[in-house]
């Protein structure tokens, strides 16, 4: 029985449309913040949700005590104190949501300012880092019970140092390893051979003459033909990764500045959908510092206003230009994480001077909602605040259930409790909840009974998902898959969302049914883990793990 059979119905479920697309006041739109742990053990560097509804979280080896020690045999013994620089002060914990709790993890090289991705199975590939842990791979297998950590490959070391880098996941599997700290070339995780690697001018091409580098960790976005969309300071390009052939140069970001590290914008690739089969892509970036800002913070401790604007460009079109916009104010060092909705939020960042150590000032702790289907000028929602400065070395993740955990803040080279508000070490754990998750929404809130194959849905397939309304349903229905990324230095690497295709929803016994037609191929889709989301006029369920082969 389709959900509709009545004029009056529909003209009901069309006014709930409008009042919940269009109409929304700002008040409406407002969220709320929970402060989930007073001491996360570490201050959150690195981070990535995994499916297993936990969420692993890092910082750096060898600078001395974190605030949570191993519990292996090995360091259970210890004698009290450890001494500082000892091996059983953890730099690693996983998270578990359910529990609001977090166990200790083992790294042995340094991970500082690394990168990664996830595999299909789930698998977490960190890649680089400082010194000893520049060139080593690190695997963590996500397990049911409390037993799984680190795995340092023995196989699988890089060719180059990769401080820095940028990951993203491919179509077949593999890892792309991105730049780096002198590192102007691309290399992979499972490697072909131990000359498996491309040199890339465009990396020490946009370098800005005269300063040090600052097109580090480069944006990088799978593009819907199957090659590479990469972002240095405010250039880019187009390149088949495996032939190493620059395919576009695309024309250059106006605003006035750079966006990568240490400027530190961020970028987001905004959802695909089915309805022009995922081949229409659009990359936005937001924020960054004008030419300089990292030397004059730095070094002269001149701290100067970062920019307030973004750029939107399709990547896909004939002629791609950059379409730009302000934002509410000056934002550098800002997570975009893509919502359950589509919509995307900025969070954490400061207002001016630049990455690095003690090299900004005035955090932002305001996160902005952008909605890209609204017109321009009316994109931007300031959102009430955190009470907790969230500045450099800061992660943001996208729950299952809609929420965003946000952790980390650490300016420091070590751990530093002292009293400065925000130059301080940040061990508390926090959410955000987002307007959706407001109880006055809860009746038109989707609840997600049944998905069919949700072990391993097949590319281009049909399979059925179920699901509850307590209130009406809209004529605005959509279902959204998420990808979630391995998030640190503000980018949020291989994240991505698409809008599937369904059949008309049938209901009975008061259960809504449909089915939905999974991505084509891997290139929309790399093979993986992802939430589902059944978005009911604008209000998400929580999400449901499936996974893509």
């Amino acid at each position: 029985m389709k959900w509709v059979e009545r004029p009056v119905l529909r003209a009901v479920a069309w006014l709930v449309i409008v009042a919940f697309c269009w109409g929304q006041t700002e008040g409406q739109l407002q969220g709320s913040w929970q402060l989930l742990l007073e001491n996360g053990g570490i201050s959150s560097m690195h981070s990535v949700l995994l499916h297993t509804n936990r969420v692993l979280m890092y910082d750096r080896q060898g600078r001395g005590p974190s605030n949570i020690t191993r519990t292996d045999p090995a360091c259970s013994n210890a004698p009290r104190p450890l001494p500082f620089d000892s091996e059983c002060w953890s730099h690693s914990v996983e998270y578990d949501i359910a529990t609001n709790t977090v166990r200790p993890l083992h790294l042995v090289t340094d991970i500082w300012c690394s990168s990664g991705a996830v595999l299909s199975d789930g698998t977490v590939i960190q890649t680089g880092g400082f010194g000893d842990g520049g060139n080593i791979t690190r695997i963590f297998k996500p397990c049911s019970d409390q037993t799984c950590d680190w795995v340092e490959s023995t196989t699988e070391k890089l060719i180059f140092t990769r401080w820095y880098a940028s990951n993203q996941i491919l179509p077949d599997n593999r890892i792309v390893i991105v730049g780096g700290r002198m590192a102007y070339s691309y290399e992979f995780y499972h490697k072909k051979s131990d000359k498996d690697f491309q040199y890339l001018n465009f990396l020490w091409q946009t370098i800005t003459q005269g300063e040090e580098e600052n097109n580090l960790y480069p944006f990088v976005h799978l593009s819907s033909d199957g090659n590479l969309f990469i972002f240095g300071n405010n250039d880019s390009i187009l390149i088949d990764y495996k032939t190493n052939q620059l395919l576009r140069t695309f024309p250059q970001m106006p605003g006035g500045g750079a966006r990568n590290y240490p400027s530190t914008g961020s970028s987001v690739m905004l959802p695909l959908d089915f309805a022009n089969n995922f081949a229409r892509v659009e990359i936005m970036i937001c924020g960054g510092t004008p030419p300089g800002n990292f030397f004059k913070a730095d070094k002269e401790k001149i701290f100067i206003k970062g920019l307030n604007n973004c750029g939107r460009i399709e990547i896909t079109s004939e002629n791609p230009v950059w379409q730009m916009e302000d934002m509410p104010g000056p934002r550098m060092m800002a997570d975009m994480i893509v919502l359950p909705t589509g919509e995307i939020l900025l969070i954490n960042g400061a207002e001016i001077g630049s990455a690095g150590w003690q090299d900004a000032r005035n955090p932002v702790l305001n996160p902005w909602l952008y909605r890209p289907a609204q017109p321009a000028g009316n994109r931007f929602t300031v959102l009430d605040p955190s009470s907790i400065p969230r500045m450099y070395h800061s992660t943001a993740n996208l729950l299952p259930d809609g929420r965003i955990l946000v952790a980390g803040s650490n300016p420091n080279d070590y751990y530093n409790f002292a009293d400065d508000v925000f130059s301080k070490t940040e061990l508390r754990v926090e959410a955000y909840s987002p307007y959706y998750l407001n109880q006055q929404n809860d009746l038109v809130r989707p609840s997600i009974q049944f998905v069919g194959q949700f072990e391993a849905i097949p590319y281009a397939s049909t399979f059925q998902v179920q699901f509850t309304v307590s209130g009406t349903l809209s004529q605005d229905l959509r279902f959204n898959v998420y990808a979630p990324p391995f998030n640190t230095h503000s980018v949020s690497m291989s994240q991505r969302m698409l809008s599937l295709a369904a059949t008309p929803v049938a209901k009975e016994n008061g259960v809504y049914s449909v089915f939905l037609t999974a991505p084509p191929n891997s290139v929309a889709a790399p093979s993986g883990y992802y939430l589902l989301y059944v978005v009911n006029g604008g209000i998400p369920s929580q999400g449901c793990w499936i996974r893509l082969v």
